[in-house]
């Protein structure tokens, strides 16, 4: 009788060898990657927060929405950290999905995805820009940036990924449209760069196949999504309420409102006419400031919203050009605000009351972080900003130098990434500081990506 050969294949051998050696790479990758992005969360000893945090977290907890804050969002942070019990699971998870989104960049482009490459990716954008403090952050400021990469991904490159990469990327923008209104607006603007990208497409003959219809779908489900759950959850229809309060401190801040209730006042039911002395310059001080008119006219209630959005059209009707114009300078203004850190070196009040009021679990870690105890300073940032404000703006400015070039090389892909991205910092730009105010916060939170296109 023969025994029984007990020899293991040689190609067998090699395939199971490699396997090993491909995922033991990958282990110290990921870990010192995660380490690089979740470096401010490390040193601080707790997740970054902001004003808006506590805002998100008591949507959930009260089973009620704020004005500017997603219960889309909230429900995220909920779920992530494991109902309040450790929000590190939060922020590793909004990590691990900037790596990758930024992994499924490099392959659909034919550029090395391995654990060299992304090790090497993720070490320098942490160093070389600010994504570090979103990806730490109890926002959803991460989540815009994933929802762009994730619209071009799916519209240009849908052909080179697999049906999982294909729905988790959709659930990854419509989360980011869920969470933050300007995002859903974003999205609104990128569908339509799309399909101008498709008509030069066709035009021009290029071999690239660009899908317009997986776009649409995330949008219009999300349009339906939000004010149906709200409804459902809430007994509250509508989307996150705020916006037009956003707006008229915007109008508040470049002098319209004040030059219209100047010259239009009194009017029967604008409570504003006998408080126009009192409005403050800017648009932060008319919505957040204690003493601001905003407060006597009901705030956010639905009576202060019904004078605001009333004025709102009165006031862009009578001054149309005045608006476009002030529009094109707040734009302009937002595109170059590209400063780290911006609002995080302050004193987050009503965060500081929901973390320690209602959140019994973490308030002993959050009131010991160094956040929490003043040791963020202008200094740090101000530091960080002689790097990362030129090479922000350097980035942006290479943006379409990098789009000619690669056009040029009749790679019509990546010349198509760059109209994509700058239309997608233009964008970002004319929703936050046209149509809120401009922040440093609203175009700094984008600016990684394109630095990871350069």
């Amino acid at each position: 009788m023969r025994s029984p050969n007990l020899s293991v294949s040689p190609t067998l051998t090699t395939t199971t060898l490699g396997g090993w050696r491909t995922c033991a790479a990958w282990i110290p990758c990921l870990s010192i990657c995660l380490c690089a992005l979740l470096a401010p969360a490390i040193w601080n000893r707790f997740a970054i927060v902001f004003h808006d945090t506590g805002g998100y977290v008591q949507n959930v907890i009260r089973w009620e929405i704020l004005p500017g804050r997603s219960f889309f969002y909230g429900l995220f942070l909920w779920i992530t950290s494991l109902g309040w019990l450790n929000f590190w699971g939060v922020i590793i998870i909004q990590s691990l999905l900037v790596l990758w989104v930024i992994r499924l960049m490099l392959r659909c482009h034919g550029l090395a995805d391995g654990p060299g490459s992304l090790l090497m990716h993720g070490i320098a954008l942490s160093a070389l820009s600010g994504i570090s403090w979103y990806t730490s952050q109890l926002m959803p400021d991460i989540l815009v940036s994933l929802t762009v990469l994730a619209f071009w991904l799916l519209a240009f490159r849908g052909q080179q990924l697999s049906r999982v990469e294909r729905w988790g990327l959709m659930a990854v923008a419509m989360l980011g449209m869920l969470s933050h209104m300007s995002c859903l607006a974003l999205a609104i603007g990128l569908l339509l760069v799309t399909g101008i990208d498709q008509m030069i497409v066709r035009w021009c003959g290029w071999p690239i196949e660009v899908r317009v219809r997986p776009l649409l779908l995330l949008v219009i489900i999300t349009l339906f999504v939000m004010p149906v759950a709200h409804t459902l959850l809430l007994g509250k229809t509508g989307y996150t309420p705020g916006s037009p309060m956003f707006l008229f401190g915007r109008l508040v801040q470049d002098g319209l409102a004040k030059r219209w209730l100047a010259e239009h006042c009194p009017v029967d039911g604008i409570r504003l006419c006998s408080l126009q002395q009192r409005l403050p310059e800017t648009a932060d001080a008319f919505l957040w400031a204690d003493n601001s008119p905003f407060r006597d006219i009901g705030s956010w209630e639905p009576q202060g919203e019904q004078e605001i959005r009333w004025l709102n059209r009165a006031i862009i009707s009578t001054y149309p050009a005045d608006f476009l114009i002030n529009s094109f300078r707040f734009t302009g203004q937002q595109l170059v605000k590209v400063a780290t850190g911006d609002g995080l070196n302050e004193h987050h009040p009503a965060t500081r009351g929901v973390f320690t009021g209602l959140l019994t679990a973490t308030a002993p870690e959050y009131t010991q972080a160094r956040q929490q105890q003043g040791e963020l300073s202008t200094t740090l940032f101000q530091t960080m900003n002689r790097m990362h404000i030129p090479l922000a703006l350097g980035t942006v400015t290479m943006l379409p130098l990098a789009g000619i070039y690669w056009l040029r090389r009749r790679r019509h892909d990546l010349g198509l990434l760059v109209v994509f991205l700058l239309g997608a910092l233009a964008g970002n730009a004319l929703v936050c500081g046209a149509l809120s105010n401009p922040h440093d916060r609203y175009q700094s939170r984008l600016i990684w990506i394109a630095l990871l296109a350069v």
